[in-house]
């Protein structure tokens, strides 16, 4: 009974002791935590990764300090000298593994993605390059947030830069599935389209855009720009072609000037495409309406232009 008693005292003693020493840990732990987060606040990355380090050693629990840890290493790592130094190379390594902690023991969903965002944005191309490492951080993100379009954005460029591409059309039509009313999942099919060299699904991507915002002039601006580009920059095209091209990018800006008739960029555009019209007409008495008009709408932009600089000088 007394051995027992002497066995009951001492585990009783320890586990005060020790209930002492994890206070005195989670302190230090969060002292060191406040320290890190004023100094992370500061820039001062460097001695921010000393705090969250100590934090850490003080409290590993302390899961919040993996990302910042990591996004410090981050930011003390250049880009710039990738290869040059192993000492700068060791910074990423060192960012990844605390971004890959964070997405793991992390229980806030808010911290989670943001530590699988920053881990994608490591391994681009910009970093470390390995496409093959980001695309299962991105289907994380997808299985935590399915409604999130920018998530199957971010997919899809990984698939584009990696050169799969049908891969990378069918992630942007699942955001449109998901998101049918997102003016942004038509832009990014657009751009996507556009890059691939498909003029024809570009446009219909832009228009779909417009269908979803009839109000808004800069849906109908934007489309403009993609006619006068073609137009202009495709010299494989026939004369014939261009002049459609022309034409309906007249209609398209026309749409967004009478939707906002204080319209500084349409009314540019609408200036380039008029003269790139008068270049097609053979008519010299309507090539010259078209460059009066052309000249009208050119005058009418700067003084636009000069006004909303002297407001903004006010």
């Amino acid at each position: 009974m007394k051995i027992s008693m002497a066995a009951v005292a001492l585990v009783v003693g320890l586990g005060v002791a020790l209930a002492g020493c994890d206070r005195i840990g989670m302190l230090k732990a969060k002292m060191a935590f406040k320290s890190a987060n004023t100094l992370y606040q500061q820039q001062d990355y460097r001695k921010a990764v000393e705090k969250y380090e100590e934090a850490l050693a003080a409290d590993p629990n302390l899961t919040y300090a993996y990302f910042f840890l990591g996004n410090s290493y981050d930011n003390l790592y250049k880009t710039g000298r990738k290869g040059e130094s192993a000492a700068n190379d060791a910074l990423l390594t060192k960012a990844i593994a605390n971004y890959k902690k964070a997405a793991e023991v992390e229980q806030d969903p808010k911290i989670k993605r943001l530590a699988l965002e920053y881990l994608v944005n490591a391994y681009g191309p910009d970093k470390m390059n390995d496409p093959s490492q980001a695309e299962p951080m991105v289907q994380r993100m997808i299985e935590l947030d399915p409604k999130e379009s920018a998530n199957y954005f971010a997919l899809a460029n990984i698939y584009e830069q990696s050169g799969n591409y049908e891969l990378a059309e069918q992630a942007l039509i699942k955001a449109r599935e998901i998101r049918p009313n997102d003016p942004a999942v038509y832009m990014q099919l657009a751009g996507y389209y556009n890059r691939q060299g498909e003029f024809p699904k570009t446009i219909e991507a832009l228009q779909a855009r417009a269908e979803k915002e009839p109000n808004n002039p800069e849906a109908y601006y934007i489309i403009c720009t993609y006619y006068w580009d073609k137009a202009y920059r495709d010299f494989r095209l026939p004369e014939a072609e261009k002049k459609k091209l022309i034409q309906s990018g007249v209609e398209a800006v026309d749409k967004a000037i009478s939707l906002k008739n204080d319209y500084m960029e349409a009314l540019v555009y609408k200036n380039l495409l008029l003269r790139l019209q008068a270049n097609l007409e053979k008519d010299q008495a309507k090539q010259q309406a078209l460059l009066k008009e052309a000249d009208r709408l050119r005058d009418q932009a700067q003084e636009l232009r000069k006004k909303r600089a002297a407001g903004a000088g006010d």
